[in-house]
């Protein structure tokens, strides 16, 4: 007997739904953190990309403080930023994968899933709706109630009110399961480092123990915001360039009324004119003006025997230029017809059915190709630069994917992208860590598989670091990474390098804080902990570190001599009055020499010496 098999297909709410994990939803303490992450984040992008020094309060509330852990409480993120229009609302937060962080440019979020997992995490532990509060003009307010339909993937909207409001910003608002005792240290760690690569915000936090944690911003320059930018040929694989290619071609209209009046309007033709060839004859004197909708319509009139107002009810089913034919369905029946290719009118209605020109369509949607790198690109790639893109079959899409691959560009634009910058991150790692010497470097832009990063990194060494071995801070796009170090890229990088080289032995009072920015951090997990050894990643953090090591290094070799100077000092005024006193004994004189001019002297070189070490 053959048991029967059911195929179902799942919504994208469901799949995380069962596997909550892959998003950093594992247990109570995880869960509440990664929720203060992700809301906290949002918040950051929000006011990042409107240029908005940006202000964060985070509550966290248990609902019954007598409870033991784990147990539920009410988690509430406000911003400043600009709010959200409320008619994104239902589906920003009632959907997953859905969102506005899909663009090629920097930003925190990557997926369009965190906010959305975190509010799921809550429905499913508490079965309580997600209260959304936002206002774009600062007089306005809209609050939302909402639950999220798993098996449909849609927003239920329990509740929407408007009221009058002071400020433009954004509070989200959720009861989920959680276990503060386990979390706590992690949610504060995420907190002061996010403050620390963020030095421009402000960030306060009221724990559920009644405690308040404040981080005033300590620069008002905020990074460039990056712009969303065309692709990098590296990067675009079979898919994506049939995509493009589809979005590059021209749709076929719609011939109705309304364009029938639009073809009048652009050619000025009054209601007497009815005959076709005067109609062709006037549009043709004003051709290059034309909307491409236009100059279609009037290009497929020209070989139908019809008046112009029959256009309305014709359907245009395909123009198939390797036939010569035009498909079109008349209002009763479908009609083949075979296209006259010395019409003037034959050309044109190719070249807008068959879209651009390789040439063209290279140098308008990639990055890095003008036009002479769009011709030589087309032959090293085997085709002709005025080869129209929709006439390239699946083989030679493919064909020219693998050029792509190839062939030498320039490294992509790295616009995109919105590092934290020098002299932000030393300011940070100053006020933070309070060292003797730090320094910091952001290399210049780079590519992996077509995305952009740029690597920023920073060490500081002694004053009130603790002498516990080198410490890592990481993050990416201005994320502070927690968990999973081990497994991270720096960590590796870190571990290979032979630190003696550089002056750096036993537990030495040592920071190293890594930033990496990119259109596509290659994380591992779904989760963002840790950052794949990517080999062009790996390489630029290797390079980063040797430079700032030499430094150290340096430094390490004037403070050494600088010791030793204060050593001889000291051994000087130690032994020198002595020395001083048994030889005016010995010579049986009253008058002792004159030693602290030489004392004197030896000082100010040490001073000298100790100032040179600090610049």
């Amino acid at each position: 007997m053959v048991n029967k098999e059911n195929f179902n297909q799942i919504s994208p709410s469901e799949f995380f739904y069962r596997n909550r994990d892959l998003a950093g939803f594992s247990n109570p303490a995880r869960s509440l953190y990664t929720a203060v992450r992700e809301f906290v984040e949002n918040g950051l992008d929000a006011c990042d990309q409107h240029n908005i020094l940006p202000k964060i309060h985070i509550s966290i509330k248990a609902v019954d403080p007598e409870k033991n852990d784990p147990k539920q409480y009410i988690l509430t993120v406000k911003d400043n930023g600009p709010g959200m229009n409320s008619k994104h609302i239902p589906l920003a937060f009632g959907t997953v994968l859905y969102g506005s962080k899909f663009g090629l440019k920097q930003a925190r979020g990557m997926f369009g899933l965190g906010a959305t997992m975190a509010i799921l995490y809550a429905q499913i532990t508490t079965n309580q709706p997600v209260k959304i509060t936002s206002s774009t003009d600062g007089e306005i307010r809209d609050e939302y109630e909402l639950l999220i339909d798993i098996q449909k993937n849609k927003p239920v909207v329990l509740k929407h009110t408007t009221s009058p409001h002071k400020s433009s910003g954004l509070s989200v608002s959720i009861c989920l399961d959680g276990d503060y005792s386990k979390a706590g240290t992690k949610i504060r760690d995420y907190i002061y480092q996010t403050s620390l690569i963020t030095p421009y915000s402000t960030i306060t936090f009221d724990d559920p123990k009644n405690s308040k944690f404040s981080y005033d911003r300590i620069v008002t320059t905020m990074p460039t915001p990056p712009t969303i930018i065309n692709p990098h040929p590296y990067g675009v694989d079979v898919e994506t360039m049939r995509r493009m290619i589809a979005l590059s071609t021209f749709e076929l209209p719609e011939f109705n009324s309304s364009l029938i009046k639009q073809i009048k309007s652009e050619i000025n033709l009054d209601n007497k004119t009815r005959d076709t060839k005067k109609i062709l004859l006037k549009a043709k004197k004003s051709w290059r003006k034309l909307s491409t909708p236009t100059k279609m319509a009037l290009s497929i009139l020209s070989f139908l025997d019809i008046k112009l107002d029959d256009l309305d009810g014709i359907r245009i089913e395909d123009i198939d230029v390797s036939a010569k034919q035009l498909h079109y369905w008349d209002g009763a029946k479908s009609v083949n017809m075979l296209l006259d290719t010395t019409s003037k009118y034959y050309s044109d209605l190719v070249k807008m059915s068959q879209g651009e020109t390789l040439t063209v369509f290279l140098t308008k949607r990639f990055q890095r190709i003008g036009k002479i790198t769009a011709q030589n690109l087309s032959e090293f790639a085997g085709f002709k630069p005025e080869k129209r893109v929709g006439t390239l079959t699946n083989q030679d899409i493919v064909q020219f994917c693998n050029a792509l691959q190839k062939f030498n560009f320039l490294p992509p634009d790295p616009t995109c992208l919105a590092p934290l910058g020098e002299d932000s991150l030393n300011v940070g790692i100053n006020k933070f860590f309070k060292p003797d010497f730090s320094t910091v470097i952001q290399r210049n832009a780079s590519a992996y598989s077509g995305f952009p990063f740029v690597i920023e990194i920073g060490i500081a060494y002694g004053g009130d670091i603790p002498h516990d071995g080198i410490k890592l801070f990481r993050f990416a796009n201005r994320i502070p990474l927690l968990y999973d170090e081990g497994s991270d890229v720096v960590s590796k990088v870190i571990s290979d390098i032979d630190w003696t080289r550089y002056k750096i032995k036993g537990e030495a009072p040592m920071v190293i804080v890594s930033h990496i920015c990119s259109t596509r951090v290659p994380y591992k997990t779904v989760g963002k902990e840790n950052v794949a050894d990517r080999p062009e990643i790996e390489r630029e953090i290797k390079l980063a570190l040797q430079f700032l090591s030499r430094k150290m290094a340096s430094y390490m070799s004037k403070r050494g001599r600088a010791d030793m100077v204060k050593k001889r000092v000291n051994l000087y005024q130690k032994y020198l009055p002595l020395i001083s006193q048994f030889c005016t004994e010995l010579a049986g004189v009253k008058k002792e020499p004159n030693y602290k001019n030489m004392l004197e002297l030896v000082a100010r070189e040490a001073n000298h010496d100790t100032e040179k070490t600090s610049e």
